[in-house]
């Protein structure tokens, strides 16, 4: 029965000998090993390709078996995942791959080596083995009810979709006979014969278990005393009297739980199962670990939400300084809950640069409402089970990271905190952010469903707050369930306000320094601001801050307490160096072919140097500086819609075929996107081709269409506090982004002068420092064949310099 064709020899594999254990292909397997050859054979396996050999032996009471002790066909298996219990034994899991048989022994010590050969399965038809198929899984059923070793319910429909071969081997896996009749269904390689095995010893079983039950029946009603007391029988009376306490305890956590109707029948379910168990089985320790995350979970727990407004207003201005929108969205909630007995679970979107409090904000939104506040942080995450959890039926296996919080919680309505949702991938292992929709939507999380507690779990109570620093990686669907609010970056007075009140004083109660020891006054505040940081947030700001404190705790140790150190800004390098930050010449200078752009960053706002050049060439157009897909595209719009214009604007007719046209963004090492760059391109390239130079107190922002159009962008606030930050006193926008002003702060509408375009005609009046002469402006197009005409006569125009 056994077809020798196409099988793979492996040499010098490692083998384990196993006491009263057969492990088949397809099955994932613990066991222990402590014998110092099995040890050393699993290391050896470990160095190489973790493949290792595994074959039962004869007897399981000898220590030290040869080679005609062990069985000489077993199975090739991975070793999965190692764990060292004590110092001699190690916990081994694995998975069986392929039979095999051992040729040849190639070394007996100090481990056993073999030269093993794989054996192929003999294939069968589907149709043949349909019938026999379908019986023998009704048998496993009936047989798994009956003995109650494993969890039917799990284990059934993990087989009805898989090949004849493998669920022969699951099925003989789970079989509890003895050692030579599993060895025997391993040594059958016809799938259709191992079937027809497995019926017969499933026949066998199901009588054994029948006639089992009976005998213990009658033993029960010959052991009851007159008063209906049950004895045990002598040496078993403390184990049953343990057994039965545990069951009895864990049905009063059930009864406590305040569990639903069907977690609560699961339960008790799973408890009956656990009762007619050994003691110290491996299915018996999975029912106590799932009773226990069950009893454990807050299935009726709430704290009481504090509902007073002004008090709530309160807390959120102590820890955070200006973020309005967010701190109103939680005060109408509150308000809401005045009015309503159960509203609708809060699913806030925080979107906004790093360091500006997104995640602290959490703490303080639960501290205002009196709720648990709890965190999980989603970067890096790829794997749907660690959201959703693991089915029972894998070794290890656990609740996803949702219910693991909500355990932690301790409540079902805490404020829970879903950190970097931006920094979730995706791998073979599943989508995580498909598993969070079901989370962040109100009309399902009613009902939310873990694959280890199977069963459902109202999480619509819980307040879902979800950070991330852009909205562009988050999937669109995820992104719909959500109330985005954007938060921006923050002006420097703002960051002189958080400075003075919140980060300055929480630097020096964690170094130890009382207000007489240090004294950093405004001017000194902001030129470390200005210097020393550039951020959208302030990280940064709080790091040079506990930088000075360090400084100033070590001359009040050697100088004493009464020391006091007064920062200004003459002193401030003192603490801190030379500033990091200085304004360049190129802010100040108006130059020809070199424009200044807003842009926008997941960091905040910023502003880039635009340089345009021409060199000797065919026409051709060169970008550099890492500009991403779209910003490419942007130039190209820019480029052609200059070209269009040159007869227009009598400029450079030859640009076509005599010169190259070169396109660099300073700070190459720094990847740059967006179509917002459009106008500042083609006010570049009209510079330099009419040689008047651009106005460098003047930064600008629009996507420009091939006909001259300023269209809308994103960002405007993040992108006119960058302007502001860096001095710049006049910005061109696109009319359509005239509405966003109203997030703008008042001090910087008031200090910038804000020029608002719909096409380039505006904006080049407003961003050249001269204008376009009249006589250059009303030129027309001439035509095609004036053109050649007038090239044929030589009376074209002469070659502009070749740069400026």
């Amino acid at each position: 029965m056994q077809n020798q064709n196409d099988t793979e020899i492996i040499k010098n594999i490692s083998l384990i000998p196993l006491r009263d254990l057969v492990v088949f292909p397809s099955t994932l397997v613990p066991f222990i090993i402590g014998r110092p050859s099995s040890v050393k054979a699993l290391e050896k396996a470990l160095e190489k390709d973790k493949l290792i050999f595994l074959s039962a032996q004869m007897d399981a009471s000898v220590d030290n078996p040869r080679p005609k002790d062990i069985y000489s066909t077993g199975v090739t298996a991975k070793i999965i995942r190692t764990i060292k219990i004590d110092e001699k034994n190690i916990k081994v899991i694995v998975e069986g791959k392929k039979r095999a048989r051992a040729i040849e022994y190639l070394n007996t010590h100090p481990f056993y080596q073999v030269l093993a050969k794989e054996i192929n399965e003999i294939e069968t038809s589907e149709t043949d083995v349909k019938d026999e198929l379908k019986r023998v899984l009704t048998l496993f059923e009936d047989y798994l009810k009956l003995s109650q070793n494993a969890n039917f319910e799990t284990i059934i429909p993990a087989l009805k979709d898989n090949k004849p071969e493998r669920v022969s081997d699951i099925i003989s896996s789970h079989l509890y006979v003895p050692l030579e009749e599993k060895q025997n269904l391993l040594e059958t390689i016809n799938s259709i014969e191992r079937i027809r095995r497995l019926n017969f010893v499933l026949e066998n079983e199901i009588l054994k278990i029948h006639s089992k039950l009976k005998k213990e029946g009658r033993k029960k009603n010959q052991n009851k005393s007159p008063q209906g007391q049950k004895v045990f029988p002598s040496g078993l009376n403390l184990k049953k009297q343990n057994q039965s306490n545990e069951i009895e305890e864990l049905r009063k956590k059930v009864s406590q739980a305040n569990m639903t109707k069907e977690a609560e029948d699961k339960a008790y379910k799973e408890i009956e199962r656990l009762e007619s168990m050994p003691p110290m089985s491996a299915e018996a320790t999975v029912c106590r670990n799932y009773l226990d995350w069950l009893t454990s979970l807050p299935w009726n727990k709430r704290s009481r939400e504090k509902r007073d407004i002004k008090k709530a207003e309160k807390i959120l201005n102590e820890d955070h300084y200006a973020l309005e929108k967010v701190k109103e969205r939680m005060l109408e909630y509150l308000s809401i809950r005045q009015l309503v007995k159960n509203p609708r679970g809060v699913i806030l979107g925080l979107i906004g640069p790093p360091g500006v409090g997104k995640s602290s904000l959490g703490r303080s939104v639960a501290r205002a409402t009196g709720r648990k506040f709890v965190r999980l942080s989603l970067g890096g995450v790829r794997d749907e089970s660690e959201i959703r959890g693991h089915r029972r039926t894998y070794i290890g296996a656990y609740p996803g990271r949702i219910i693991q919080m909500i355990k932690k919680a301790g409540t079902k309505n805490p404020v829970f905190l879903l950190d970097e949702v931006d920094k979730m991938s995706v791998d073979f292992r599943g989508d995580p952010s498909s598993a969070l929709m079901e989370v962040l939507d109100p009309e399902q999380n009613r009902t939310y469903l873990d694959h280890y507690i199977d069963t459902e779990f109202d999480l619509s109570q819980v307040m879902f707050i979800v950070t991330g620093n852009m909205a562009e990686p988050i999937p669109r669907p995820l992104l719909d369930r959500m109330e985005v609010i954007r938060i921006p970056g923050y002006t420097e007075d703002e960051k002189l306000q958080i400075g003075k009140q919140f980060l300055l004083p929480k630097q020096m109660k964690i170094h130890g320094l009382k207000k007489k020891n240090l004294n950093i006054n405004d001017e000194a505040l902001n030129k470390l601001i200005r210097e020393y940081t550039r951020e959208a947030g302030v990280r940064n700001l709080e790091r040079e801050l506990t930088s000075i404190c360090r400084k100033v705790v070590k001359k009040v140790v050697t100088k004493g307490k009464e020391h006091k150190e007064n920062v200004n800004p003459k002193t401030l390098e003192k603490h801190l160096g030379i500033p990091r930050y200085r304004r360049s010449k190129i802010d100040k200078e108006n130059e020809v072919g070199v424009s200044l752009g807003m842009a926008w960053t997941e960091f905040g706002g910023e502003l880039l140097t635009f340089e345009v050049n021409k060199v000797h060439g065919k026409g051709n157009f060169m970008l550099t500086g890492r500009l991403g897909e779209i910003m490419q595209e942007s130039a190209q719009a820019a480029f052609s819609y200059v070209r269009g214009k040159i007869y227009e604007l009598n400029i450079a007719k030859d640009l076509h075929k005599n010169f190259d046209v070169h396109i660099h963004v300073p700070e190459g090492a720094t990847p740059k996107e967006g179509p917002s760059a459009g106008i500042t391109i083609a006010t570049s390239i009209i510079s330099l081709l009419t040689d008047i130079p651009v106005n460098k107190k003047v930064a600008m922002s629009g996507e420009i269409t091939l006909k001259g159009k300023v269209l809308s962008v994103g960002g405007i606030k993040e992108k006119l506090l960058a302007a502001h930050r860096e001095g710049i006193k006049e910005a061109v926008l696109p009319v359509d982004n005239k509405p966003d002003l109203k997030d703008v702060p008042q001090n910087v509408k008031e200090e910038i002068t804000i020029h608002f375009v719909s096409n380039m005609d505006e904006a080049l009046k407003i961003m050249l420092i001269k204008e376009l002469p009249e006589n250059l402006k009303k030129d027309k197009l001439p035509l095609s064949s004036e053109i050649s005409n007038r090239e044929g006569e030589g009376e074209g125009p002469q070659n502009p310099p070749l740069t400026h």
